[in-house]
C-alpha cells in the first residue's frame, strides 16, 4: 500500500508538472528590456496571465537569448516557440509579401501606417504568412527609420556614397542602401561593437534604439530621412495555435493586439523627448534632408525582382493607391 502511494504521488507529480509546461507560453524577442519589442511582450504577459486567472504564465526570452529575428522566427515555424514580436524586415525571407509594408517612403505618418495595417490590407498581410507556418496576430511598431553615421553629416543621396550602413536580413532594406549609393552589410542585432570598432560606419533605426542601446555616444551624425516605417509583426506559432481551444485563441489575439496598441501609442508619446535627449548627448541632426530626393532616387524599386510575385505586385500596388 505504502509503495502503492508513493507511485500515485508520483503520478500525481507528473501530471502536475506536464500540466504547468503546457501553459507556459514562450515569447522571443531579440531586443533587451526597455526597449520597443519588450514593451510589447511585457504587457501582454501582463494581460494574459491576469485575463486566464494564472492558468496561462508568459516567459519572455529576451536580449537574443534564442538567437536572431530569422532564428526565433524558425523555431516558432517548428513550434518549438510559441510567440514572437518580430521586426518586420526578416520576414521577407519566409514571405515576400511582407515587403510591402518596408517599401521607402510608403507611409507619410502614423496616422497612415495605422490606416493600412490595421485595415483589410494589414489582414491580408497576416493572413499570408500562415502559408509560411505563422499566425499573423496584429501589429505594433518599430517605427520611422532614420540614419545615423560616425564620418560625415548627411543631407542628400550623394552624401551616402560609400557609407558602410548595417541592415537586417532583409533583401529589400539592402536594394534600398544600395540604390542610395551605400556599402549595405547585413547583419544581425545587437551592433554597439561593430559601431564602436568602425566595423561599419554606421546604422539605421528609430529614435527609440539611439536612446535604449546608447548609439549617441559611438554616432556623430543623424539624419531624420524616416525611410521606412517599420512594423513589428507579433506571430505565433501556426501549429500551436491550431492546438488552442477557441476560448484561449480569442484571449491570446485580444491580448496581443491590445498590447500592440499601448506600445504603439507609448513609442510615439515619447519621441519628442528622445529627439531632445539624442541633441543633448551631442548627436548632430539633420532634420530637413532633401526627402524628395531621397524618395527619387529609390521611386523605381517598385519594379524590381523583389515585387514581381503577382501577388507582392497587386498588394503593393494597392498600397500605393491608398498612400499617395
Amino acid at each position: 500500500m505504502k509503495r502503492f502511494l508513493i507511485c500515485l504521488s508520483l503520478l500525481i507529480f507528473c501530471i502536475a508538472t506536464s500540466a504547468a509546461q503546457a501553459a507556459t507560453i514562450k515569447l522571443g524577442v531579440v531586443t533587451k528590456p526597455g526597449s520597443a519589442q519588450n514593451i510589447v511582450a511585457e504587457k501582454f504577459k501582463e494581460l494574459i496571465e491576469q485575463r486566464s486567472n494564472g492558468e496561462l504564465e508568459v516567459k519572455i526570452f529576451h536580449s537574443a537569448s534564442l538567437g536572431n529575428e530569422t532564428e526565433i522566427l524558425q523555431q516558432i515555424q517548428l513550434g518549438t516557440v510559441e510567440l514572437g514580436v518580430i521586426t518586420s524586415g526578416p520576414f521577407d525571407s519566409f514571405d515576400p509579401i511582407v515587403r510591402v509594408i518596408d517599401y521607402p517612403f510608403l507611409f507619410k505618418d502614423h496616422q497612415q501606417a495605422d490606416q493600412i495595417l490595421d485595415g483589410p490590407l494589414g489582414a491580408e498581410i497576416l493572413t499570408s504568412l500562415e502559408g509560411s507556418g505563422f499566425k499573423g496576430l496584429c501589429f505594433s511598431e518599430n517605427g520611422f527609420r532614420n540614419l545615423t553615421n560616425s564620418r560625415k553629416a548627411v543631407a542628400r543621396p550623394e552624401d551616402i556614397e560609400g557609407l558602410k550602413i548595417r541592415v537586417m536580413s532583409s533583401a529589400l532594406h539592402k536594394s534600398i542602401w544600395q540604390t542610395l549609393g551605400a556599402n549595405p552589410t547585413p547583419m544581425p542585432w545587437p551592433i554597439y561593437t561593430e559601431l564602436e570598432q568602425k566595423v561599419i560606419d554606421g546604422q539605421e533605426n528609430p529614435l527609440w534604439v539611439l536612446e535604449v542601446y546608447k548609439f549617441y555616444e559611438i554616432q556623430k551624425y543623424m539624419t531624420l530621412t524616416r525611410h521606412v516605417y517599420s512594423a513589428h509583426i507579433d506571430v505565433a506559432s501556426l501549429t500551436w495555435w491550431k492546438s488552442l481551444d477557441e476560448n484561449t485563441r480569442t484571449l491570446v489575439q485580444e491580448a496581443m493586439c491590445e498590447a500592440a496598441k499601448f506600445q504603439r501609442s507609448d513609442n510615439r508619446a515619447k519621441n519628442e523627448a528622445r529627439l531632445a535627449l539624442l541633441k543633448e548627448k551631442g548627436m548632430q541632426v539633420e532634420e530637413h534632408p532633401d526627402i524628395d530626393a531621397f524618395r527619387k532616387q529609390v521611386a523605381d524599386l517598385k519594379d524590381i525582382d523583389l515585387f514581381s510575385d503577382p501577388k507582392v505586385h497587386d498588394l503593393l500596388q494597392k498600397v500605393l493607391e491608398q498612400t499617395r
